[in-house]
């Protein structure tokens, strides 16, 4: 029987928001089991580069990843918001490891081709190194992903850290019994955007369907739910979606899929 794993996004809005970031923090510092956390850094690396004077170029909402670009993302993702992480688990009792996709070649990715669009320093992955993952689960050190992997030939690249956190759930459940949580500010998939308590429970491919066809799933959901289904049919338990206290089992008005 396979040990249990839980894989868990973090949404930029939490991370930007210190006291829902120490809140998210806390509840997954006492999630029971094995875990590995993956963050992105919100509007930060923005921020950021605009005190620089570098300007963030963006196309339907995507960001180019020019160089000074992928310097910015990796001061602010590799750099602050990792580092502070870290140090906040660890001062709630959690060891974590701070981790690139480049450190111990955890995740391997090439550059997206240009077809249309030339998206720039874009890392598309590959595959993850679930045996150092497991290695260091093994010692009892928590993972903490940026969104960031890199080429194996130098190049850091920038990558969606939706799709990270998939790809780990999906490298590591050849070794687990693995649950992804998608956590951020919504409690789960709305059927009305404007309403909060509209939570769709339970979401199986016929009703994934439904939604699309409805307009339910648009915007932004459409490559999350994309990366949910991706990784249950590479053999990931389920794939939850919420805010924080889908994680401290406060409740039960979260969206759980299943194929």
């Amino acid at each position: 029987m396979k040990d249990k794993l839980s894989v868990v996004k973090i949404g930029g809005n939490v991370i930007e928001d210190e006291k829902a970031l120490d809140i998210f923090l806390t509840a997954f510092a006492k999630l029971g089991g094995l875990k590995i956390l993956v963050h992105g850094g919100g509007k930060l690396a923005t921020q950021l580069a605009t005190r620089l004077g570098i300007e963030s170029k963006l196309i339907d909402g995507r960001r180019i990843t020019d160089k000074d670009t992928v310097d910015i993302i990796t001061m602010v993702y590799g750099g602050l918001v990792n580092k502070k992480i870290v140090a906040q688990l660890q001062a709630k009792n959690t060891n974590a490891i701070g981790l690139s996709g480049a450190d111990g070649n955890s995740i391997h990715a090439h550059k997206r081709p240009v077809k249309d669009i030339d998206y720039g320093f874009v890392g598309d992955v590959d595959g993850i190194n679930s045996e150092l993952l497991t290695s260091l689960l093994s010692i009892n050190l928590t993972p903490i992903f940026c969104a960031i992997s890199h080429d194996g030939n130098g190049q850091l690249l920038n990558t969606n850290a939706d799709t990270i956190a998939s790809e780990i759930a999906i490298g590591m459940a050849q070794h687990f019994e693995t649950t992804l949580y998608y956590c951020f500010e919504k409690k789960g998939v709305l059927l009305d955007i404007a309403d909060d308590n509209s939570v769709v429970k339970h979401i199986n491919t016929i009703k994934y369907n439904e939604l699309l066809s409805d307009g339910i799933i648009a915007d932004g959901m459409l490559p999350k739910l994309h990366n949910c289904f991706h990784a249950l049919q590479n053999n990931v338990e389920k794939v939850c979606l919420g805010d924080v206290s889908m994680l401290d089992k406060k409740t039960e008005l979260f969206t759980t899929l299943k194929l």
